[in-house]
Parts: C-alpha cells; sequence; structure tokens
C-alpha cells in the first residue's frame, strides 16, 4: 500500500478536514476591515483619502493632535434576503475601525476639511504657519 492510498482513506473518513487544510487560509471579509488611506503633501497642506465602506459621517470621528492624526468609525451592515414571507439568511456586522498616524508638520487643527462621498473621507489638513521645516547651517 503506498502513501498516496493511505491519505485516500483518511479523507474518506475527514472529508471535509482535509479539504480545509488543502485550500490557503481565507479571511472573511463580510466584517469591518481597516481604512485603508492614501496620504500626499504639497508646500501647504496635507490631503489625506481614507477608505471607509458601511460607515455614516455622524459615526466617523477625526482628531488632530499637533501632527498626530486619528480617524475612527462605527460600521454597521444589515444585508437580508427573504423568500416568501420568512427571512431565510440575514447577515449583520457591527463594529468599529480606527486608525492613526503622523505627519512630518503640525496640523492647524482650526482648518482641517473633512468630507464623505460613497464611503471615502477627504481631508484637508494645512500645516501649522509656525511649524515649517527650515534648513539649519552647521557651523
Amino acid at each position: 500500500m503506498n502513501a498516496l492510498t493511505r491519505l485516500e482513506r483518511l479523507d474518506d473518513m475527514f472529508p471535509e478536514l482535509f479539504r480545509r487544510l488543502g485550500r490557503p487560509l481565507q479571511l472573511s471579509t463580510d466584517g469591518p476591515g481597516d481604512i485603508r488611506i492614501d496620504v500626499t503633501e504639497n508646500d501647504k497642506d496635507y490631503q489625506v483619502r481614507a477608505e471607509i465602506p458601511g460607515a455614516k459621517k455622524e459615526d466617523i470621528r477625526v482628531s488632530v493632535d499637533g501632527n498626530y492624526v486619528s480617524i475612527s468609525a462605527e460600521v454597521k451592515k444589515e444585508k437580508e434576503e427573504k423568500s416568501g414571507g420568512r427571512v431565510l439568511l440575514k447577515e449583520t456586522y457591527y463594529g468599529s475601525v480606527s486608525r492613526g498616524f503622523s505627519l512630518a508638520h503640525e496640523i492647524d487643527d482650526k482648518e482641517v476639511v473633512a468630507k464623505l462621498e460613497d464611503g471615502v473621507l477627504k481631508l484637508s489638513l494645512p500645516k501649522r504657519e509656525g511649524a515649517r521645516a527650515r534648513a539649519i547651517t552647521v557651523q
């Protein structure tokens, strides 16, 4: 009896176990995921684009402390499929996501603009005037 025949017998005993072990690990994408961001910079400000699918604008919190930016959100999703008068499948999730990052310059927190469009949060983070970097000559 060769090794393949022995494994086939085990597969007959535990078919689902071996099928799952043979597949790569699959993470569920149904629940709240991470906040994915893109940050661009110019002379006057930073532009942040943060993807927060499933979040409403009243559930998103943005805070700025010096050069540290924090984004958090409560994410809710409800999906319901009906057949006739009975609910056959209802998939819901509720959770919170957050992301924080530091920038090279301090942010003028009074001038920050935040807009949510189609699950994408767009931030305009103006640099604080007194916090500009300057070149230092070495003596």
